[in-house]
């Protein structure tokens, strides 16, 4: 098999990402492990990618931070294919902007359907630590999909575009069985290991049931964490996340302040606005503020009203 490599990475791994995107992720790794070329204007049109937008850019003292396409630690062909963001990189760039005395606040413009789980925890955590030092918005213009939105949790608060959505919250992973299809070509696998568990997953052979579980374990830890770290950014037990936070489904603007997982409905250009002190054009938004979010305890409240006084509303 060509490319096993990738497919080791795509297949049996753990990702947060929307299902159907995964799903022509895995069609373009097997296309390609089954011999086919594919350029990279070939991807793009698969993966339904933008061209690639800007990078980080600045609106006066606001620093406006990119997060676009399929989400993963380093860049790949994927993510560069997708117009997507690496974990690393963007890190990077938050931490530089950060330390920026020139810039006053930070918006985040997220375009996502999600990614890969590995690195986002550590964004996560790189953009929540920067709360009480500037003003952090998120911005979903206009889809912030489930590895997306969890960094979009981080930040001090969540806007969403009238016709944009967030969520997607869950972790998924795949394993692929090619033992027939090896077998019919009359390849036959034999793996030498050391440890019991060395050749667990290997796409040439069926997936056994403890191997199922193994992989179910690795998926349900991730979502576990997934689930902790909107909480704390929400400021919600973890069960509200769980029960109201769409249970894995997309979530529309308007719902997704009721049900607390955005803070407002508003324009990229309405929230630079809003934070440079300057007022929207009149008629620009009819905005919805957030209902009222259960809080964890007497500190998460007390953190969450911090928050909306540091972003002046």
């Amino acid at each position: 098999m060509k490319y096993e490599h990738i497919v080791r990475a795509v297949f049996g791994e753990p990702w947060a990402i929307l299902p159907a995107m995964y799903a022509t992720i895995c069609e373009i790794v097997l296309y390609r492990a089954d011999g086919g070329t594919l350029t990279a204007e070939e991807i793009q049109a698969r993966l339904g990618a933008q061209p690639v937008r800007a990078g980080a850019g600045r609106s006066g003292a606001i620093a406006v931070l990119p997060l676009y396409g399929v989400i993963s630690q380093r860049m790949s062909l994927m993510t560069q294919a997708s117009g997507g963001t690496s974990t690393e990189q963007f890190g990077a760039a938050f931490q530089a902007q950060l330390a920026d005395p020139a810039v006053s606040a930070i918006v985040i413009d997220i375009d996502s359907p999600g990614g890969s789980v590995y690195g986002v925890e550590e964004l996560w955590a790189t953009i929540f630590r920067a709360r009480g030092q500037k003003p952090v918005v998120a911005v979903a213009d206009s889809m912030a999909g489930s590895a997306a939105y969890w960094i979009a949790s981080a930040a001090d608060e969540i806007v969403v575009t009238p016709s944009g959505e967030v969520g997607s919250i869950g972790v998924l992973a795949e394993h692929i069985d090619m033992s027939a299809a090896a077998e019919q070509a009359g390849i036959k696998t034999t793996l030498v290991t050391a440890g019991q568990f060395k050749g667990e997953g290997h796409p040439a052979f069926p997936l056994s049931t403890e191997a199922l579980g193994a992989l179910q374990g690795r998926v349900n830890a991730y979502y576990d964490t997934f689930l902790a770290g909107v909480a704390k950014g929400r400021g919600v037990p973890a069960a509200t996340v769980r029960s109201d936070f769409g249970q894995g489904r997309m979530v529309g603007a308007k719902d997704a302040v009721a049900a607390g997982m955005v803070d407002r409905v508003g324009t990229l250009q309405e929230t630079i606005d809003r934070l440079m002190g300057r007022k929207a054009q009149a008629g620009a938004r009819a905005e919805v503020e957030s209902a009222p979010v259960q809080a964890q305890d007497d500190g998460d409240a007390e953190r969450r009203q911090r928050r909306l006084r540091l972003l002046g509303r």
